[in-house]
């Protein structure tokens, strides 16, 4: 009996023991590096709390109750709470790239050891702090398999190719922002708000978005506020840019020296000029020049004196850019909010061009019914003002106008081309005459959403967003006299589009665990309608040229009006099943059927299936007893279709236009005309056919397979993934050129083209940190790609490049170059001799090959002759932290490939352009004494015929870019409750490039606009 009434008392003792509620309170730190980690969200059988801004919670539990650790970008941690326990410390290891990665795909979240398509995430870390403007050039190099291109206008537009050119219409991915797909430019989200960006590579992934899917898709999770944990971020940064580098072109000195050279070489009188004079030896046998003598006026009218102007140096500015922001988010058991508010100003390195953004951000979300109803919505507001100078043209002019213009007359006026110069504006009078103009855009996004848990496992959510853009754009031309340049006349142009997509979503999602087998099932549907309309109007004739003036109503002649509208509607169904077995073996399977209204009632329809199989061959015993050094080791393999609808609206309608001409015979293309002779009055008008329509257009198709790999080594100190891919679009969009046999109207819609794509990608991962606090990560990625037109329509054949015969584009690059082999230049007079009959041959002149050995050099010697596709892309990546410094360094490069540097026109030749200002590698040009060059001799005469297209014109493509150089220090003695980082950042501080590549930037050519050093100074503050 006493041994029972033990036996009960230490039972009851032991119950009560574990029963027993305690406060548990600890800190949460990095492994890594030993730094608190805030926001940490810790949850016990009774609460959820999270970690404040030292990494400290406290929790109500009790003994032997389980809690649960998870943070966004770390690996959950759980803790068994033990007898005694009153305060803890826990660290948690970062996922970085491993496999156990939380990450967003369509519709739903998956951990990535979960994951059988290529997916690639974005360490936001990385480019938190990029002053950039458009969270996609921060992206630049990071990604395998994503190339992005850019320049460095403050409007920060960005092209995407996610594996190359997959067809011949827009090769834009999809990008989905909080579930809501979108076609809009990211130039309107504030990259301070986004929590995590995915990429899905290849169909298997990118599927369940099925039409939309063909180009690729950037998965977007903006921020939001945790459980339990109050916050306000501010972070603000000033940064100032400038010109890495500006173009060489002569001054006004050598600009004169230039053609009297040009000239003696012609045997032509250089004083036979409107503009320079010289005083030289006369001898053409023995040239001496002593004096470039100017004009004291370079214009009949005596208004402008020879001057020595820099138009780059007119045009460029020291420039500044302002970003600021500030976030509260508060989170609840029941509820969390967050509210942001950011301010962005970029003033560019041209003059007068900017951009000013100003965008807002609220979302919350609400819990019912202990969990099992949620309710929520995402909402962003941007607002854009922009410069509308015609930068491209203002660097063109600024290349090509002659040096002896001066910026102003001598009463004030516009300085401008003289006779005998070429009429090319002045670029300072574009800039001045234009700073008044200015887009405005209004760009509201967001959804509202409701989730219920109809059983455990079972949960359907419905979901209504709105995408739109709003665009007003006023514009006063004035009138102006530039040199012999000039418009009397004044106009404003007025315009507006707007643009709306709603998406109506409707989603069920089955999850269930049983034992070993994991099941997932998703099923949906989604509805989409988008519409535009715009109208625009101008006049002229304005009696004061002030914008605040120069409205619509102020404009008394040349009247005119117009605009459009449209949209397009898509119905979708998917789903997609998801299998895993003891963690080892996985499968998804996906399908989606959308039906959209571009396409006729015979093929309204389209079907996308995908399928994707997995091995987590590290889970296998004989793996993991034998190999201990696997981490983690994934084989994957993947194939699937997706869809491409990028066309027209009316692309399957026959269409017919009224076009009310002036003329009253219909001479001016109008379908009004004077049917009755009457000679006044208004005319009666018919309609021409401009397209025929096809009932039996279909869907774009794109079918990839992708078997690839993931893995983690040395206790995921190393990781990395590998990948192959094979895509192949047919039945692609096109609109062919106009037959004549088929008349007026003869063109239509149709399908015919076929591509294929084939590539390879890696990315590779070292972490390391020791006990004295320092830790380190390098990674890389490389990726690679070979694209090829496959078939062509032959309607469509003499569109692309080739001589539409014996040499096309089938087989080749889409974007292949096609014409003469420079093969250097005419040294002596028996090269000359020697060589193929070609008109205007000479020493000092280009030679072309004779490929098909003629004897005569024509349009068959033109062949393909090289491609802009890069051999491969790559980045590299060095992060470093030590106490409570940081540091980083980012490259990115491009191996390869060719570009058409056409502006060697200008900087190369003096006959070409005979009235422009030339490139100071004119300098250097081919003579007798200078006979190593490679730079055409110098003539007035195009007798060579050098501005064919050819090889002299492509030079590569190549280049090495330190994209980001990074320092910080955390300031962690402020306060308890304030955390805050201080930090320098350069941006494209060194550019390393072919020596073959004559110009400034390969990556911004011509006329781009130039691509900025940028220096910031920046501070991130907690609390």
């Amino acid at each position: 009996m006493k041994k029972t009434i033990c036996f009960l008392y230490v039972l009851v003792s032991v119950f009560t023991c574990y029963a027993q509620q305690i406060t548990l309170t600890g800190t949460v730190t990095n492994k890594k590096d030993q730094a608190p980690l805030p926001g940490v969200s810790v949850q016990s059988q009774s609460a959820t709390v999270a970690t404040d801004l030292k990494g400290m919670f406290s929790i109500p539990t009790f003994i032997g109750d389980r809690l649960r650790f998870t943070h966004s970008g770390m690996l959950v941690k759980l803790y068994v709470v033990q007898a005694g326990a009153q305060s803890i410390n826990i660290r948690m290891t970062e996922s970085g790239d491993t496999l156990q990665t939380v990450i967003v795909t369509g519709y739903q979240t998956e951990k990535k050891a979960d994951l059988t398509g290529a997916v690639s995430v974005v360490k936001m870390s990385d480019i938190k702090d990029n002053p950039l403007g458009n969270p996609l050039r921060s992206l630049q190099g990071r990604l395998p398999g994503v190339m992005i291109t850019t320049d460095g206008s403050p409007m920060g537009e960005a092209t995407v190719r996610i594996r190359g050119t997959g067809t011949l219409g827009n090769n834009d991915p999809l990008y989905v922002i909080d579930g809501i797909p979108t076609r809009q430019s990211l130039t309107t989200l504030n990259p301070d708000d986004i929590e995590s960006i995915q990429v899905l590579k290849d169909a298997s992934s990118a599927t369940i978005y099925g039409s939309r899917a063909a180009n690729g898709v950037i998965v977007i999770t903006t921020k939001k506020a945790k459980k339990g944990y109050s916050r306000i971020d501010f972070n603000t940064s000033i940064s100032l840019q400038s010109y890495q580098k500006k173009p060489k072109i002569l001054n006004t000195e050598q600009r004169g020296e230039r053609y009297w050279q040009a000239a003696v070489n012609d045997h032509f009188d250089p004083n036979n000029n409107q503009i320079y004079q010289y005083d030289w030896n006369n001898d053409f046998d023995n040239p001496v020049l002593n004096k470039v003598i100017l004009p004291g006026f370079i214009d009949p009218e005596k208004t402008m004196q020879p001057a020595n102007t820099n138009w780059f140096e007119e045009i460029s500015q020291t420039s500044l850019i302002q970003s600021h922001n500030i976030s509260l988010s508060h989170g609840s058991e029941k509820g969390s909010s967050l509210f942001s508010l950011s301010y962005y100003n970029n003033k560019g390195i041209i003059k007068e061009s900017f951009q000013n953004r100003i965008t807002a951000r609220f979302n919350s979300e609400y819990q019912f019914f202990k969990g099992r109803v949620k309710i929520g919505e995402n909402f962003s507001a941007s607002f854009i003002k922009g410069s509308t100078l015609p930068t491209g043209d203002i660097m063109f002019f600024a290349t090509v106008l002659q040096p002896i213009v001066p910026v102003h007359t001598i009463d004030g006026g516009w300085g401008g081309p003289a006779p005998g110069m070429t009429d090319r504006h002045n670029p300072v009078r574009l800039i001045e005459d234009n700073k008044q103009n200015k887009n405005y855009t209004f760009a509201p996004f967001g959804n509202a959403y409701a989730e219920v848990e109809i059983i455990p496992g079972l949960r359907f959510k419905s979901s209504f967003g709105v995408d739109a853009t709003l665009r007003y754009f006023r514009e006063l031309r004035k009138s102006y006299r530039s040199g012999f340049l000039s418009d009397p006349s004044n106009q404003v142009n007025t315009s507006q589009n707007n643009g709306y997509t709603t998406t109506f979503q409707n989603t069920l999602n089955f999850t269930k665990i049983l034992d070993k087998h994991a099941i997932n099932v998703l099923v949906g549907e989604e509805e989409v309608n988008n519409g535009f309309q715009n109208f625009s109007g101008s006049r002229q004739g304005l009696a004061l040229e002030t914008l605040d003036y120069a409205y619509l109503d102020a404009g008394s002649t040349n009247v005119n009006n117009g605009g459009s509208g449209g949209g397009y509607a898509l119905v979708s169904f998917f789903g997609k099943a998801q299998y895993t077995f003891d963690s080892k073996y996985l499968a998804s399977f996906t399908i989606r059927r959308d039906g959209s209204s571009r396409f006729g009632k015979n093929n309204r329809y389209g079907t996308f299936p995908a399928f994707s199989l997995g091995w987590r061959i590290s889970r296998e015993t004989f793996v993991r007893e034998n190999l201990p050094f696997i981490s983690d080791l994934k084989l994957r393999y993947g194939w699937g279709r997706a869809g491409n609808q990028e066309i027209s609206n009316t692309a399957v309608y026959g269409i017919y236009r009224a076009i009310y001409g002036g003329d009253r015979f219909g001479n001016d293309g109008g379908t009004a005309y004077d049917i009755t002779g009457a000679g006044t009055g208004q005319l009666p008008s018919g309609f021409v056919a401009q397209q025929a329509a096809n009932e039996n257009l279909k869907w774009e198709s794109s079918t990839q397979s992708n078997i690839g790999i993931d893995f983690g080594f040395l206790d995921n100190r190393l990781t990395g993934s590998a990948d192959y891919f094979v895509k192949k679009a047919t039945d692609i969009l096109v609109l062919p050129p106009p037959i004549a046999v088929l008349g007026e109207g003869g063109s239509y819609y149709q399908n015919g083209a076929s591509m294929n794509n084939k590539g390879f990608e890696l990315l590779l991962t070292y972490a390391n940190n020791n006990n004295t606090g320092l830790s380190y990560t390098i990674s890389g990625n490389i990726s690679t790609y070979r694209n090829q037109v496959v078939y062509l329509p032959s309607s469509v054949l003499t569109a692309y490049p080739g001589n539409g015969t014996d040499k096309t584009i089938l087989g080749r690059s889409l974007g292949s170059y096609f014409g003469y082999i420079a093969d250097g230049i005419f040294k002596t007079q028996k090269e000359v001799d020697d060589h193929a009959a070609q008109t205007g041959k000479g020493t000092g002149r280009i030679r072309f090959k004779d490929l098909n050995n003629d004897g005569t050099i024509n349009d068959l010697d033109r062949d393909f002759i090289g491609k802009p596709d890069p051999s491969f892309i790559y980045g590299i990546n060095f992060t470093m932290k030590w106490q409570d410094f940081d540091f980083a360094c980012f490259f990115q490069g491009v191996s390869g490939g060719k570009v058409n540097h056409a502006y060697k026109i200008y900087s190369d030749f003096s006959s070409l352009w005979v009235g422009t200002n030339w490139g100071a590698r004119t300098l250097d040009a081919w003579s007798p004494t200078n006979t190593s060059s490679e730079i055409p001799a110098l003539t007035l005469l195009d007798a060579n015929q050098e501005a064919r297209f050819s090889t002299y014109f492509l030079e590569p493509a190549t280049y090495l870019k330190l994209r980001t150089l990074q320092v910080g220090y955390a300031l962690n003695n402020i306060s308890k409750t304030v955390k805050a980082r201080v930090f320098l950042e350069g941006t494209n501080l060194v550019t390393i490039k072919s020596k073959k590549f004559s110009g400034v930037d390969p990556e911004s050519l011509n006329s781009g606009y130039p691509i900025p050093s940028v220096y910031t100074l920046g501070l991130n503050i907690s609390f």
